[in-house]
């Protein structure tokens, strides 16, 4: 009897925060006709079948492997298999009731040897199956290029991003895809964070290739301070290369558009002080402004060119030229917010961001002992809300409002094998975090920001990158030994709160 009243008042309980923290969100939406409700994810963290059907191996299937380089061990070997198992995914899908699911290309299976080797069929036949699959259940397919991982080959020919000839090579992928999966695909991005990518890449060594200087991380080769700006300029030129063939050869006739996705957390001064608000302003330019200014304005931001000079690599007057095809809409990964104080007119204790390279500024989560915003699982993610409504305003103005998609935004929580799947499924953590986030979506939309989607990261539980398993990010429980999903709390209010926009637009 005790047992039976105690989960009662529980299932009543969920029910009361389910039906408060949604609303805010009953029958006047502020979301468009047509608006993308969705979840994200990638290739490497979700597909495993690291070797199946003429797969080459990629950075990452080469840097897991290495001893030490994942926190628990793992691999994406296996992942979540959703090579195997996308039809079950797509179950769970239709049963949240989005409209869209962004998925990334794996490079190394449609190109084991990129442009020096055969397209693998099969991986053409397994994109096509899923996309099928996809828009047979009314799921509008989104994809990106590439998220993080590569052909291991171009790593091993000529340094991978590191050389100009990455661009090539890039276009050559991504014209395949255009022309294989662009008749039904009508949402295309060209990189998935980029800016992360070079940071991690090529400045800490975090992520493959693994290259750094001794000052900045654990490699055995690299420059910090000159090789970032190296791969971030074929990355941008890379990109325009892509949008330029499908600007040119597929998109009048697909009727499909194209952007990048950029990490955008918000950068708040840590005092009023005209430096510390100066230096918010260098975190945003040496962050997402580093890219989406070249792609979108022509140029490198004023502070990176004030700061940096001769370091930061020129465009030609082609380059100039192939960058005004731009983009349709640029994606925002939003997931934490910062503080920045200066560190280019006053005396910063060491931390990051406080070198020249970086640009001058010492990136913090704390004011005076006190945190951003309420703490998560996750070490660097705070839940502050306010954030995703000022960063989508920093965008909104300062490139004009150019379409934005919100292709990723959530809340992770550390593994913990000692619970239950019972305890493990009611994530109220994530319900909050969600909730106040989408609330503050919804207030900048109201306030004329042209945003046309919303991405949920994630669908399931997955691998993390170097935090390998450790970290469940899913709103559907992933059991790692079984590969079973199950719906999380969080699962259930995301379908209630689309279910409430979905009747709101449809009654307008």
């Amino acid at each position: 009897m005790g047992i039976l009243w105690f989960y009662g008042v529980v299932v009543v309980l969920e029910a009361i925060l389910l039906l408060n923290l949604s609303e805010s969100s009953h029958l006047d939406s502020a979301f468009p006709p047509n608006f993308l409700f969705g979840t994200a994810s990638s290739s490497y963290q979700y597909e495993g079948a690291y070797l199946s059907d003429g797969k080459g191996l990629s950075n990452w299937d080469v840097f897991s492997h290495i001893p030490g380089k994942i926190i628990d061990g793992s691999t994406g070997d296996v992942a979540v298999d959703q090579y195997h198992q996308y039809r079950e995914d797509i179950n769970l899908m239709v049963s949240l009731g989005v409209n869209s699911y962004r998925f990334s290309i794996s490079w190394a299976r449609i190109l084991p040897k990129g442009r020096f080797g055969d397209v693998n069929m099969a991986g053409i036949h397994y994109y096509n199956e899923l996309i099928n699959a996809l828009l047979l259940k009314g799921i509008q397919p989104f994809i990106t290029l590439t998220h993080f991982d590569l052909p291991q080959e171009l790593e091993n020919r000529y340094n991978g991003f590191l050389s100009s000839k990455s661009q090539k090579d890039f276009g050559y992928y991504a014209d395949i895809c255009f022309k294989y999966f662009g008749d039904r695909v009508k949402f295309w991005t060209t990189f998935n964070e980029p800016n992360y990518q070079v940071m991690f890449g090529y400045r800490t060594g975090y992520f493959p290739p693994s290259r750094c200087s001794s000052s900045f991380g654990n490699c055995t080769q690299g420059n910090s301070d000159e090789e970032p700006f190296v791969a971030a300029h074929n990355i941008i030129l890379a990109h325009a290369t892509a949008v330029q063939i499908y600007k040119t050869k597929y998109q009048e006739e697909q009727g499909g558009s194209i952007g990048i996705v950029m990490h955008c957390p918000w950068f708040e001064p840590i005092s009023n002080s005209t430096e510390d608000k100066l230096a918010s302003e260098r975190a945003q330019a040496f962050f997402s402004n580093w890219f989406l200014d070249p792609i979108i304005l022509g140029k490198y931001p004023r502070e990176m060119v004030e700061i940096l000079g001769e370091i930061l690599p020129e465009f030609s007057e082609n380059d100039k030229e192939k960058l005004k095809t731009g983009l349709d809409f640029i994606g925002i990964n939003h997931y934490t917010s910062f503080y920045a104080q200066d560190c280019l007119y006053s005396l910063c204790e060491n931390g990051r961001g406080i070198s020249k390279t970086e640009g001058f500024y010492l990136q913090t989560q704390q004011k005076n002992g006190v945190p951003i915003g309420q703490p998560t699982e996750v070490d660097w993610l705070f839940n502050y809300p306010e954030g995703i409504e000022k960063i989508v305003t920093y965008i909104k103005d300062r490139y004009n409002n150019i379409p934005m998609i919100i292709t990723e935004n959530g809340c992770g929580q550390a593994n913990n094998p000692k619970l239950g799947i019972k305890e493990a499924i009611h994530d109220v953590t994530r319900v909050e975090y969600l909730s106040g986030y989408l609330d503050s979506l919804t207030t900048v939309i109201r306030n004329g920001a042209d945003v046309r989607g919303y991405f949920l990261w994630s669908l399931l539980d997955n691998f993390e990158w170097r935090k390998g398993y450790t970290q469940r990010f899913g709103i559907h429980y992933v059991d790692y030994a079984t590969l079973e999903r199950t719906p999380k709390l969080s699962a259930t209010w995301f379908k209630e709160f689309i279910v409430k926009h979905t009747i709101s637009k449809s009654n307008m």
